[in-house]
């Protein structure tokens, strides 16, 4: 029997991502964004024969709202961890637009030291409207990065105020960048991020150090009411500055400290394996929603269906039933 040329392709692709060849893993991860279908079955053949290369590395979600000094903060993080001998994977998640689709990806433009590190790889991938500015397939080009030799990856999210828990869903440990000035911005967080927060990081702190202690402590308090989400970790607040690289040595081992602990009683392996069947599932969902916004029936039906429940004529529900026995009746070869 030949050997099909795609699955050839493939391992010739996976080869290269294992080498360490940073264009390789470029292509591996514009094959996880698409949505060809011929490409989505590379990317899963791709994704099966790296799966023992992956899971190794330390996973660190890191949000925030626009403005807080996400980037720059990344950016002498980072440098500062491949000074130390570590390879990071920045993956920059960029806001879509909901009518052009297009996103700026600018990181690299933000983060100009490790756009130039030979020991970082930054990629910046449009959101595509996704729940919490986290791409559609952020967590394929984790595995990739990992596959390829990374240690350590960033997962930068939008930070738009879009369920951010999101991210935690990816993530080992998840940072939430704020601001000083607490008084004012406890009221605008979103109590469903800070419950999932690992850490809350006050940064921009060398610019007013007083308000910046005063901030610290307002978060200390308003952590101090709710849940941890895990009884082995009280989340900590630190104090930053991006900008100044000051206490980002003093952040990244309390991050050190949160892997050794969760790893210690088992509950890092146990959350991982939560995050893989409930992607499982995510992925169960966007396949059924393609299989019917895909289907040539449902597409030739659905504006009039559209039309009618805009004007009040067909429920939500109703409309519901007909695409679904339209997607249906295609499928059993009825239409």
């Amino acid at each position: 029997m030949k050997a099909n040329p795609s699955d050839s392709a493939v391992e010739a692709l996976a080869r290269d991502i294992r080498a360490g060849d940073r264009a390789a893993l470029a292509r591996a991860i514009t094959l996880a964004e698409s949505r060809r279908s011929d490409h989505q079955r590379q990317a899963r053949a791709l994704a099966q024969r790296l799966g023992p290369f992956t899971g190794t590395a330390m996973r660190v979600g890191i949000t925030g709202v626009p403005g807080v000094g996400k980037s720059t903060l990344i950016d002498a993080l980072g440098s500062n961890l491949t000074a130390l001998g570590h390879r990071i994977a920045v993956l920059a998640v960029d806001p879509s637009s909901k009518s052009s689709g297009g996103s700026i990806l600018a990181d690299k433009t933000r983060m100009a030291r490790l756009a130039v590190d030979p020991n970082a790889f930054i990629r910046p991938s449009p959101s595509a409207g996704t729940l919490g500015g986290v791409a559609a397939r952020t967590r394929e080009t984790m595995a990739l990065c990992e596959a390829a030799g990374f240690d350590i990856l960033l997962i930068e999210t939008v930070g738009v105020g879009q369920s951010e828990t999101a991210v935690a869903d990816m993530t080992d440990f998840f940072l939430v960048l704020m601001l000083p000035g607490a008084g004012d911005e406890l009221q605008g967080i979103k109590k469903g991020v800070i419950e999932q927060a690992d850490m809350v990081a006050v940064n921009k702190a060398d610019v007013d150090p007083a308000r910046a202690r005063q901030a610290g402590a307002e978060y200390s308090s308003a952590l101090r009411i709710l849940t941890p989400a895990s009884p082995n970790w009280t989340p900590p607040v630190v104090l930053v500055s991006g900008l100044a690289n000051q206490g980002l040595s003093e952040m990244w081992a309390e991050i050190e400290r949160h892997r050794a602990v969760f790893s210690a009683s088992g509950e890092l392996a146990r959350k991982r394996a939560r995050q893989q069947v409930k992607r499982m599932w995510t992925l169960i969902e966007e396949r059924l929603m393609r299989q019917v916004t895909d289907n040539d029936a449902v597409k030739a039906r659905l504006p009039q269906i559209e039309r009618e429940v805009a004007d009040g004529a067909l429920t939500p529900e109703a409309a519901m039933e007909q695409i679904l026995a339209a997607a249906q009746r295609h499928q059993n070869g009825m239409a």
